[in-house]
């Protein structure tokens, strides 16, 4: 697949008076990770529930795999993979039988259907647990498991929303061994997170929407360059001498200075590379003649928590809260699959 796996026209959708989305123009290149981030109620589930088919836009348009999601929505199932923002597993049915289970339903002949199961079930670490009733998994374990789900297809495009969410260090770490492989495969993600550092290590291109909008849109490094590429950081010996420390700061950086009263540390954006530099020096030259004690004092990159700070005014939040009533609005999905939210089951 070439192209746009993922175009959004003028996507809108409200919920009573609320505008979940309010125009939302965005384009995910095939075989990428993109990742899509924004505060609680930007807008993010809104828009990954327009792109599986779960939910009708009230205006817009969605392409997914060069198909209308309104017009098509059972060739996009086809073509995609769900893992929603909670595991959407059977628990009565085994690991095994779970991931059997969807691959029937995708139409595989029992020894593919097998041999997809126990494979997906090794690469997500599940293969000691293959016959225990999914009742019994961990939170962590039944997560990997609808992980495990989205993937039984190998659809070309796949949608995660906040995969990696209640999981421990060493499974998020495999989960994204596992998105990487994905993409080695020429498989296009797209990836909503509340963790920053995992968009930071994952995706080719990212997107901040903030009230239904998308405010910025690059690489990781265009999006740190475009609001502050190098921090300046000043750590004084005690709280008093802070407000001369944000004066000082307030001078020879970009924007107003942040400051965190209980680490007596003070922040600010600066100039990168050579202006950096002399930013440093200025600073260091006017705390030494204001007599300021400073503890530590150094420049660091931005981060993805300073643009989307700088960016939407907020610090990044776990969760969704635009969709109040979306049942209704469901587009028609094959009952028998509804436990499982998986795209392309049935079809």
């Amino acid at each position: 697949m070439t192209g746009a796996a993922i175009s959004l026209e003028g996507l809108g959708k409200s919920f009573g008076a609320k505008k979940a989305l309010d125009g939302v123009d965005l384009e995910v290149p095939a075989g990428q990770v993109f990742g899509l981030l924004g505060p609680n109620g930007a807008g993010k589930t809104t828009t990954v529930r327009i792109i599986s088919t779960l939910l009708r836009p009230d205006r817009g348009r969605a392409l997914v795999a060069g198909e209308d999601v309104v017009r098509e929505p059972d060739r996009v199932r086809r073509r995609i993979g769900l893992s929603g923002q909670y595991a959407a597993v059977d628990d009565k049915l085994t690991g095994y039988e779970n991931l059997y289970l969807v691959a029937k339903l995708y139409g595989m002949r029992r020894r593919v259907a097998a041999d997809t199961a126990r494979d997906l079930l090794a690469r997500f670490h599940l293969e000691d647990a293959a016959d225990r009733a999914a009742g019994t998994y961990s939170g962590g374990m039944r997560r990997r498991l609808d992980l495990a789900g989205a993937l039984v297809a190998a659809p070309p495009v796949v949608v995660l929303d906040e995969p990696t969410t209640g999981l421990d260090p060493q499974s998020r770490l495999d989960t994204w061994d596992v998105v990487g492989e994905l993409v080695g495969q020429g498989t296009t993600v797209l990836l909503t997170t509340q963790y920053l550092e995992e968009a930071d290590q994952l995706a080719d291109r990212i997107a901040v929407i903030a009230k239904g909008k998308v405010i910025a849109e690059g690489t990781s490094d265009e999006l740190k360059a475009a609001t502050g590429g190098e921090r300046l950081e000043v750590v004084t010996a005690t709280p008093g001498e802070l407000a001369t420390a944000h004066r000082v700061l307030a001078a020879v950086g970009s924007g107003t200075p942040a400051v965190d009263r209980r680490a007596r540390r003070i922040e600010v954006a600066v100039g990168a590379g050579a202006a950096g530099q002399r930013a440093l020096a200025a600073a260091a030259h006017r705390l030494i003649v204001e007599g300021v004690r400073v503890l530590d004092m150094g420049m660091r990159r931005s981060t993805l928590d300073d643009v989307f700070l700088a960016l939407t005014g907020e610090v990044m939040d776990s969760g969704d809260a635009e969709e109040t009533a979306v049942l209704p609005e469901v587009l028609e999905w094959p009952r028998h699959h509804g436990h499982l939210n998986r795209g392309g089951v049935g079809a």
